[in-house]
Formats: C-alpha cells, structure tokens, sequence
C-alpha cells in the first residue's frame, strides 16, 4: 500500500520542492496534535478537508463528524497528549500519502482505578494540496498497543 520515496538522485529543484512538501506534512500531523491536546477543535478545519472521511475507530464522513467524533472523545478527559512521529510522506503532485506512529497519554482523574491510559499505533493519511496548503482527505487509526485502565477512554 505504501512505497517510500527516496529524494537521492533528484534534481536540487524537485527536493527542494519534496522536503518542502513533506515539512508542511508533518507540520500537519504536528498541529492536529496540538488541536487535540488543547482541546481547539475547531483548528481541525485547517487540517481536515471539508469532504475528509476517516476509520477513527469508527466510520466517519465529512470534517464536521471527525471533528464530533474526536470532541466525543476527548472532551471529558483531563489531559491528553498526543505525538507522532517516524513519518514516511510520498508526494504526487497534488496528492500525498503519510504514515506515522502515534503515542497518546489520556487521563480522567475521575476514572475508576487508574486515571491513565496510553493507545499506540499509527495514522494512515491520504491528503490533497488546497490553495491554503495541504489537507487531510483520508485518514485511518490502528490500534497497535494499549496499557492502563481503558475505562479512561469510556468517558
């Protein structure tokens, strides 16, 4: 499904133009990180395009249900903190695809038991370059690994 892309052997034009692409990229991935950790989801319209859909654990179409499914989720937590990291990002075009691990800390001191719980995994994003940078059009969530009290997550 995903092939890297390597920029050895390219033209100073086109890396200049491919490691460009791939910081606005994980700038992207940066943001919806701190959209999420602040609990800002409204900053998720800069991330997601409008007609975005997703495998969020869930089945989800259009930005404003990603951005309901996430707030469901997230909102009656105390804390999160979410970081990504090793990206592979290929570039097309207008069209890009990016893959990262993620690690995120959730905490409900309400909780029953133990206030944490701590999800890894990986995103799998399609996106699409719009006159105001790149978007998410596509993106999957896979659960690797969990650890602590899932009932954090339960609201």
């Amino acid at each position: 499904m995903f092939e890297s892309q390597s920029i050895e052997n390219l033209d100073p034009t086109t890396t200049a133009r491919l490691l460009a692409d791939r910081a606005a990229i994980v700038d992207l991935t940066h943001r919806y990180c701190w959209a999420l950790d602040t609990k800002n989801f409204e900053a998720l319209d800069g991330i997601f395009a409008p007609d975005a859909n997703g495998d969020l654990l869930e089945d989800v179409r259009g930005r404003d249900a990603i951005k309901a499914r996430i707030a469901r989720a997230l909102t009656p937590l105390d804390q999160t903190q979410h970081l990504v990291a090793n990206h592979m990002i290929r570039v097309e075009g207008d069209r890009a695809w990016c893959r990262c691990y993620l690690q995120s800390q959730h905490v409900r001191k309400a909780a029953e038991g133990d206030p944490n719980f701590i999800i890894a995994g990986r995103y799998e994003d399609e996106l699409t370059r719009t006159p105001d940078g790149w978007r998410i059009v596509f993106r999957k969530l896979t659960v690797m690994w969990t650890s602590g009290n899932p009932g954090v997550a339960q609201g």
